[in-house]
């Protein structure tokens, strides 16, 4: 069974931050400069668990665009589980109700190789290739 919760709590987030060294910095070997940001402390993170274990974290903040959904990250032995698609439809039940004319969309930006899973939830992708700690990504909007 997954559940998704906000994060309220020091412990919480530091559950979070070691599923995203976990995955970002470990797995993927991004630098843990570029993982970590200055928009921790002002972003609404989540937590994921599957059967009482803590599997997955996500985050969303506000930008002068709009919503983004990011760090999206779910421990790679529970990625066949649904873990990252209840991450991503908690999100977007929280999210979508705030759109507005001030913050018109929703968007983030996937790792090329994540973007089917991203098209399957109603985002598109907008623009060209670019790079994020050295991995491909792609701006996607959430149109559906």
């Amino acid at each position: 069974m997954i559940h998704v919760k906000p994060i309220s709590n020091p412990t919480d987030l530091a559950q979070a931050f070691d599923i995203r060294r976990r995955v970002f910095v470990i797995e993927q070997e991004c630098p843990p400069d570029e993982e970590y940001d200055e928009f921790e402390s002002t972003s609404t993170h989540y937590l994921a668990t599957y059967n009482g274990l803590i599997v997955g974290t996500c985050r969303y903040r506000t930008t002068d665009k709009g919503y983004k959904l990011e760090r999206f990250a779910v421990l790679k032995e529970h990625r066949t589980a649904g873990i990252g698609a209840a991450l991503l439809n908690n999100c977007l039940e929280i999210v979508a109700p705030l759109v507005s004319q001030e913050l018109p969309i929703i968007y983030l930006h996937a790792q090329e190789h994540a973007m089917k899973f991203y098209e399957k939830y109603g985002f598109a992708a907008q623009g060209d290739r670019f790079y994020e700690a050295g991995i491909p990504h792609f701006k996607m909007v959430f149109v559906a």
